[in-house]
């Protein structure tokens, strides 16, 4: 039968289109099912990731920097330019660009390695039949001995601020501004909301952000979590305001008066722009049917164990839609974790061991445990740190804000976590994956041999702090 497959993907994200690409290298005959279609009502591969969330924001974030740069450090390098303007249309076509590139070149890859691509709303039945419904109504059955489940994550409304699509707004809308917002507003200090809200503020606004929680990234280490916050707000003049719980929203003409209180009562903004980036939840509306027997867990997520497998035998889930950090990068481990699996390989994937980024500037990023979750498991542990204002690279850089810290057990010397803020955090945090991944102690990372000068040559030193070894810092005094 032309529709029979080994593997039935649905959905094209970083979790889904990766876990198709690796089960037909695998030599599994193997479909994938995408229902999204772009500004030209065109399908496009590559989910959220790829459309609206990593990919295009990281190009914002990138022009909006290069504009900042130029606007205020330039001069600092003996560079002087005049009539410095922002063309906003422009970076929303560059944006743009570089999303159909690489949608295209996802495309590519599917069929490249004979994955066949159906377009539609996937929905799964009892029996692993996949039923595929196109834009025009049309529905295709798919007979699958495998199914896996990838259709990502949504972003979370709240009552008290609706989206409108044009003056209120989510992560998606954000990215489509056609001009610099006078006055921005933006609820949630998260990962999206920060990123969000350093893109326009480069470009000129004025940004409050607004957290209902009274701590600043609680999943951070909080030692570079105060050092983020103070470097934001003081340094960047974000205006993050902790403890604010929005209440209500009222549009008036082509602005919105939002309502919140803090610990000093109620209060009002008004905003040109309001974003609303609170979270994100799992997305399976249409997805299943009550008789495939897939669970969802109390938080709506579909249930998997360890390797990904739902409760209906042969049906596997991943990515956003599952439990876990929702990040494409983790979400592409498992989908190739899961195509091993299915072809009758051994695979396991260390979920101790995934990095987390925040794309702002200075960047933070970290994998393994915090000092706070450290303390709280009861753990017995050193930590040591290297500010970056001591580094000779980043001081040629003019970017000497943040540092890096090493967590390591204090009687095994395992590293149990390592966190950069600064410049390009988020290609060191790379050396920290690695070692925790080959189990290093803290005396492997101390007799490496770093190049000089690097900023790399901070985590070198942050390991040598981790037992008062440092070099190009005083050590502190031995407890």
């Amino acid at each position: 039968m032309a529709n029979q497959f080994d593997v039935v993907v649905i959905g094209s994200g970083p979790a889904g289109y990766v876990a198709a690409i690796k089960a037909a290298q695998l030599g599994l005959n193997t479909a994938i099912v995408e229902k999204w279609r772009n500004k030209e009502d065109k399908a496009v591969y590559g989910g959220t990731c790829l459309n609206v969330g990593c990919i295009p924001s990281k190009a914002l974030l990138q022009s909006s920097e290069h504009y900042h740069q130029a606007d205020s450090s330039f001069k600092d390098h003996g560079i002087s330019l005049s009539n410095l303007k922002v063309d906003v249309k422009a970076m929303l076509a560059r944006k743009d660009g570089i999303v159909k590139n690489l949608t295209t070149g996802v495309a590519g890859l599917l069929k490249g390695n004979g994955v066949t691509s159906f377009e539609g709303s996937g929905k799964l039945c009892a029996g692993k039949v996949v039923e595929v419904t196109d834009k025009d109504g049309k529905v295709t059955k798919l007979d699958a001995k495998n199914v896996i489940l990838a259709s990502g994550s949504i972003p979370v409304e709240i009552p008290p601020t609706p989206t409108d699509g044009n003056i209120i707004v989510d992560s998606t809308g954000a990215l489509e501004f056609t001009e610099v917002p006078k006055r921005l507003g933006v609820i949630g200090a998260g990962v999206i909301g920060l990123e969000l809200g350093s893109v326009w503020k480069r470009l000129g606004s004025e940004v409050i952000v607004l957290e209902a929680q009274d701590s600043f990234l609680a999943a951070a280490d909080q030692a570079l979590a105060k050092a983020a916050f103070k470097s934001f707000t003081k340094d960047q003049g974000l205006d993050i305001r902790l403890g604010a719980r929005v209440t209500g929203s009222e549009i008036k003409g082509k602005k919105v008066l939002v309502k919140f209180t803090d610990s000093e009562g109620e209060k009002e903004e008004t905003f040109d722009k309001l974003i609303v980036c609170v979270g994100r939840r799992p997305f399976t509306q249409g997805l299943l049917s009550e008789d495939c027997d897939v669970k969802l867990d109390e938080r709506g997520f579909i249930f998997v164990d360890d390797n990904c497998l739902t409760t209906a035998p042969g049906v596997y889930a991943i990515g956003d839609v599952v439990r876990g950090p929702m990040l494409a990068h983790k979400g592409s481990e498992e989908g190739i974790m899961v195509a091993e699996i299915i072809a009758g390989h051994k695979a396991q994937m260390n979920y101790d061991a995934i990095p987390n980024v925040i794309y702002t500037n200075p960047e933070l990023a970290w994998v393994g445990k915090t000092e706070e979750e450290v303390k709280a498991e009861g753990i017995k542990y050193k930590a040591g740190s290297f500010p970056f204002a001591a580094s000779g690279r980043a001081m040629a850089a003019n970017d000497t804000t943040g540092m890096v810290k090493i967590i390591a057990d204090e009687e095994t010397d395992r590293i149990l976590g390592m966190h950069v803020f600064g410049l390009h955090a988020s290609e060191i945090v790379a050396q920290g994956v690695i070692a925790m991944e080959f189990g290093s102690s803290a005396e492997d990372l101390q007799l490496m041999c770093f190049a000089h000068p690097t900023l790399s040559e901070a985590v070198h030193e942050a390991a040598l702090a981790v037992d008062n070894k440092a070099i190009h810092v005083v050590n502190r005094k031995k407890r």
